[in-house]
């Protein structure tokens, strides 16, 4: 095991003139835990605790209840996941970036009864700042006023905006202040639409000393449905509002060491019936 967590479970390839980085679990292969037959999702579980261990917080334990996920399934174990983004709405995403506003605000008083200049106030206020990337779907403060006529969409726009006018305002100055924040404007579309076509990327890249770093998209979102595209390979947990502030601010979320049910589907669908319908029966 010491020998994946050294810099030889990183490997590399090259795509279009450009080399990019990885954590390969074939590493883990070598040593001899049976890689290959693992589910895709403890796949994607297993690469997280491997590229982000840090023995303090994912440990070496971690990596190894999830490798040996087929010989031993420790259902007591608990995995830190560490997501690679989060996602919120405006009814329970507002809440938290209010607390992230709120931890600046106490760290400006700090600095100011310790007489710290200007560039020394703005450098510890950098300090909060959401260490992954967190996009806030604007979808929840619609309210059906109009309808029947073609100008309904644009009267109920009109009244959404004079009612959130200063959420709204909160948010548009949180977008600049805040590093790694997006906010999706009103009428833009629904928030599982707007993950799933929109910012669900399946594979993630971040640009560090060492080269371009390719891994897994994952998140945690405040809207449980909306986390749930795995048919993209995106693994993703809806969570409550700590949780997610947790995953804005680099701490994992703890859960057991999660089984996978397989689902084996054989014959045609009666007529009139959709794949929906299927997935509806079946869930």
């Amino acid at each position: 095991m010491q020998n994946v967590l050294s810099k030889k479970a990183r490997d590399k390839f090259t795509l279009e003139g450009k080399t990019y980085e990885y954590y390969s679990l074939q590493t883990l292969e070598d040593e001899g835990y049976d890689i290959k037959n693992l589910p895709y999702s403890i796949k994607v579980l297993l690469e997280s605790v491997l590229r982000q261990y840090d023995g303090r917080v994912i440990k070496v334990e971690h990596i190894r209840n999830l490798a040996n996920w087929i010989k031993e399934h420790n259902k007591e174990a608990e995995v830190p996941f560490k997501p690679a983004r989060v996602i919120l709405q405006d009814f329970t995403g507002v809440p938290s970036v209010v607390d992230l506003a709120t931890m600046r605000d106490a760290l400006y008083n700090v600095g100011k009864a310790e007489n710290k200049d200007d560039k020394s106030l703005n450098s510890l206020l950098d300090k909060i700042n959401p260490e992954v990337q967190v996009d806030l779907v604007i979808d929840h403060s619609v309210q059906v006023d109009f309808y029947g006529s073609a100008e309904a969409l644009e009267a109920n726009m009109k009244l959404e905006f004079e009612r959130n006018k200063e959420r709204y305002q909160f948010l548009s100055w949180a977008q600049k202040a805040f590093d790694n924040f997006g906010v999706v404007p009103p009428a833009t579309g629904i928030i599982h639409q707007v993950n799933l076509e929109y910012l669900a990327q399946v594979v993630l890249s971040k640009e560090g000393k060492e080269g371009i770093l390719v891994y897994p998209d994952s998140l945690v979102g405040t809207d449980s449905h909306t986390t749930m595209i795995n048919g993209l390979g995106v693994l993703g947990w809806g969570v409550g509002g700590i949780e997610a502030e947790a995953g804005m601010l680099g701490q994992p979320s703890y859960f057991p060491v999660p089984e996978v049910v397989g689902v084996k589907f054989t014959g045609l669908l009666s007529a009139g019936a959709t794949a929906t319908d299927l997935a509806l029966r079946v869930t």
